[in-house]
């Protein structure tokens, strides 16, 4: 049995705000700006360029609020509504992501990084390698043999050694990291006092969140009568809800009439459930 095509999974959303920041602000001959657009498209062009034999989806996150949200209500709060210079290039690249035959994929209440730890979770199961192009760190989390990180930006690639490099623990502790120390560009609580150092000291030394609650008194992390909720506000259970990207989700997958038939199979092969649209589905008649 030939060995499985890598797949790849292209975190658009993360691309999407850093190209728009990254690329000064190109508008076409009738004023629609378009710096996102040639950012964005280009990084998958040159995913294609570089990985010919590789099957790739590109992963947005949808409009409105997820599961998370329903968690913790605070989450993302503080952030201010997307520029409208920003939010006018989002369907011109699902267009040209749908014209280029690669399969776009948008999920309801959940955001990309939950689509993608699926995925990458489902083929890791088969065997398939898969290489995730995203710049998001909470990402790590989903690093093993078989899946591994880009940044096409920065060019970093991160396997287990070099997550546990860069973090200074492994794949299998990022998601107890980052929940030590909260994000506060969503508003994620964590522990009063506790960055980066002092995660990975604990994690060394307690080998898990459920090691450093059960050791906090001989830590003297606890003052005399108080409880964990209590010393860190709850915090870790928050911390530990938000940055867990959730890796059994059911996937709804609307494939356009630019479809490939090749593409369509291995979402289906992965467990999602793919829906095509009218074009799409009158298409296909050809091949059953």
């Amino acid at each position: 049995m030939a060995d499985p095509k890598q797949l790849i999974l292209v975190d658009g959303s993360s691309y999407l705000f850093r190209a728009f920041h990254a690329l000064p602000p190109l508008v076409s001959s009738k004023g629609q700006p378009t710096g996102a657009v040639k950012g964005v498209i280009n990084m998958i062009r040159s995913l294609i360029k570089n990985y010919e034999d590789s099957n790739i989806a590109i992963v947005f996150d949808a409009k409105g609020k997820t599961f998370r949200s329903d968690i913790y209500t605070e989450y993302k709060a503080h952030r201010p509504p997307m520029p409208d210079e920003l939010r006018s290039q989002i369907q011109p690249i699902h267009q040209i992501i749908e014209a280029m035959g690669l399969p776009l994929l948008i999920v309801s209440d959940v955001e990309a990084d939950d689509v993608i730890g699926t995925l990458s979770q489902r083929a890791t199961k088969i065997g398939m390698p898969t290489l995730v192009s995203t710049g998001d760190k909470d990402l790590a989390q989903l690093v093993n043999d078989k899946v591994t990180l880009i940044n096409t930006m920065t060019n970093e690639l991160l396997d287990t050694e070099s997550v546990e490099v860069k973090f200074g623990v492994g794949p299998d502790r990022i998601i107890d990291y980052l929940a030590l120390m909260g994000d506060k560009s969503d508003n994620i609580p964590g522990v009063p006092n506790v960055g980066p150092k002092t995660a990975v000291k604990w994690l060394q030394e307690y080998g898990s969140m459920e090691g450093i609650i059960e050791n906090a008194e001989a830590m003297g992390f606890l003052k005399p009568g108080q409880t964990v909720i209590e010393a860190t506000s709850g915090n870790t259970g928050i911390g530990l809800a938000m940055v867990c990207a959730a890796k059994g989700y059911p996937l709804v997958i609307t494939m356009a009439d630019s479809f490939s038939i090749e593409r369509r199979k291995l979402m289906r092969f992965l467990g999602a459930k793919v829906v095509l649209t009218p074009r799409a589905e009158k298409g296909l008649g050809m091949y059953r």
